[in-house]
């Protein structure tokens, strides 16, 4: 399939057609087995790219994708998963850095394996990424990346010293991307989720003395009183990405039932 043009998704009426912007593009999505990257993948898929995951085990991803195993904290790793790629095809348009994982304490707590860890996953992970799929994307008429970043980044949470620090630098790295590749055309976004209720959540939550309790108290943190869905977070992912969106880049893009903006009175 040749270039994406806007023009391929208006309807007689003058309408965007929305649902088959990805058609004939790859999508790569790192942590694509549960989550929001599961939710991202079968978003893309659905609306019609073809999706390569990158993740430590195959997890739920099934139809959605072809699986590739790959821990994107390890250079060795990842050009080991784009030697496959190459395989498969020869383009990549899109690029979902979502893999990342999560750390509780203070900066008194943590240890210096666990900061090592946080960063090497969180930021060099997506940094890796992003840098071995740029010969892909130089050539592609639709490259975006989009990087999966958090509220921690923006807002002060406790007991989250190390995943904030990360989350803080993904952001700033998602802006420096923008700036380095502006001029080739290569869209670089992010998506600040609030807390999202993915497997992860869930495993801390059992943890707790009180799961409910606990349960409760989260959802009472955020002003919309729930937590975001994965598939909210994937539709953002999508709208980011989407070729519809060409001139969206350097965009920081809350996703968080206005936990950072809101000052409500209850």
């Amino acid at each position: 399939m040749g270039a994406v043009k806007i023009t391929d998704f208006v309807s007689r009426t003058g309408e965007i057609e929305m649902g088959a912007e990805f058609e004939g593009l790859v999508a790569v999505v790192t942590g694509s087995g549960s989550g929001i990257g599961l939710a991202t993948s079968r978003l893309l898929k659905q609306r019609g790219a073809r999706v390569i995951g990158l993740d430590l085990e195959p997890g739920e991803l099934g139809e959605a994708g072809q699986w590739l195993q790959c821990d994107v904290s390890d250079k060795a790793s990842v050009e080991k998963a784009f030697f496959e790629i190459e395989k498969l095809t020869d383009r990549i348009d899109v690029v979902v850095n979502n893999a990342g994982v999560g750390s509780i304490g203070t900066i008194e707590s943590a240890s210096e394996e666990e900061w090592d860890h946080v960063f090497r996953v969180n930021v060099v992970g997506t940094a890796l990424v992003s840098a071995a799929a740029m010969p892909w994307l130089r050539k592609s008429d639709s490259a975006s990346i989009v990087n999966l970043c958090s509220i921690a980044a923006t807002v002060g949470l406790p007991a989250r010293a190390v995943y904030s620090a990360s989350k803080g630098a993904v952001m700033s790295l998602t802006l420096a991307m923008a700036a380095d590749y502006v001029d080739e055309k290569i869209r670089v976004n992010c998506v600040n989720p609030g807390t999202t209720d993915t497997p992860w959540i869930r495993r801390l939550l059992s943890q707790a003395e009180d799961p409910d309790a606990e349960l409760e108290a989260l959802n009472q943190r955020q002003p919309i009183r729930r937590l975001i869905t994965d598939n909210e977070v994937a539709s953002s992912v999508c709208f980011l990405a989407s070729p519809l969106q060409a001139s969206t880049t350097a965009t920081v893009l809350a996703v968080d039932g206005g936990m950072d903006n809101l000052r409500l009175r209850r």
